[in-house]
């Protein structure tokens, strides 16, 4: 117990240097972030990219439909496809909430999931869209070690990609990787919905309805909405305008685009419908949220964190 909160202690010291301002810190690689919050935020709309998420410090609460995903300096977090829900910080100015983001590299994380598979054998377990999971000491010194490395400039380019590798391996092995290695298979029920759901990122603003999507996804309707459901805890339907919510947001943000311009380029035919359905979403006009988010995030456009849109 004593090595564990020293070594949470000296991830702490080292994420103070790493993260020296609110929002988020860029890195010696491009898919790692630091974040850091000074202050509580209350339950807000996001959609993550595929990720992994370890906080070193303070406390995130994610809701979707009746479960809730709790990561903190104990509890990590991956999400294997884009899965819009709510999220909330527990922060302050004596004790930031202070994480890592890692961008989900997938040619990666395929190649050690056959080097995994191979030497641990067949993995029946059932893939997930996201889970919070226990932060074993294994991992834990991995993600150290990682941190020590991106605080000097030259271990963080020699050094980093390997750490990146060894974190990868700590968590498709660890106790929930058989479900992100069964995710990452797609595989199933759960890889025709990921087509689906790529079909959406990739396409929002075209006009795409339930049919066009089952059909990408190789699925009955009927088939469809119902393991689209238990993939996203949403409606087909819905998780589009969730995206596309979601990708207008960033649009004002970082373009400046006027609201109505946002809304004609993700795929609404109405700006007024847009402007309804927005509010509705996130609580907020859109010139509001965008204001609201400046503030809190304390970032200029174009360091618009990416675990809070949809795409790249």
């Amino acid at each position: 117990m004593a090595h564990t909160d020293s070594c949470t202690s000296h991830m702490v010291r080292l994420m103070e240097k790493l993260a020296p301002v609110e929002g988020y810190n860029l890195s010696a690689l491009e898919d790692i972030r630091f974040l850091r919050s000074n202050r509580p935020l209350t339950r807000t709309p996001v959609l993550y990219e595929p990720g992994i998420v370890i906080l070193c410090q303070g406390r995130k609460r994610g809701y979707l439909g009746e479960d809730v995903y709790v990561y903190d300096a104990q509890h990590y977090l991956v999400v294997s496809v884009p899965v819009p829900f709510t999220m909330e910080t527990d922060a302050s100015e004596e004790e930031p909430m202070l994480a890592v983001y890692l961008r989900l590299d997938l040619q990666l994380a395929s190649e050690l999931m056959l080097q995994v598979d191979e030497a641990f054998g067949p993995n029946d377990a059932e893939p997930k869209g996201m889970y919070a999971s226990p932060m074993d000491d294994l991992l834990q010194a991995s993600t150290l070690r990682l941190l020590e490395a991106m605080s000097r400039p030259g271990d963080a380019h020699i050094l980093g990609p390997s750490l990146v590798r060894e974190i990868y391996y700590r968590i498709l092995t660890g106790e929930q990787g058989g479900s992100m290695r069964a995710a990452l298979n797609q595989q199933g029920h759960f890889g025709k919905v990921n087509r689906a759901i790529r079909k959406i990122h990739d396409c929002y603003q075209e006009r795409l309805g339930v049919v066009s999507l089952a059909e990408e996804a190789g699925m009955s309707v009927p088939s469809f909405h119902l393991h689209f459901r238990s993939v996203t805890d949403s409606s087909p339907m819905q998780y589009l305008k969730s995206t596309r919510l979601h990708q207008a947001r960033l649009l004002m943000l970082r373009n400046s685009m006027t609201a109505s311009m946002a809304a004609f380029s993700v795929g609404y035919e109405s700006a007024s419908q847009f402007s309804r359905e927005f509010k509705r979403f996130f609580g907020r006009t859109p010139n509001a949220e965008i204001d609201w988010m400046k503030a809190t995030y304390a970032l200029p456009a174009p360091s618009t964190p990416s675990m809070y849109v949809s795409s790249h």
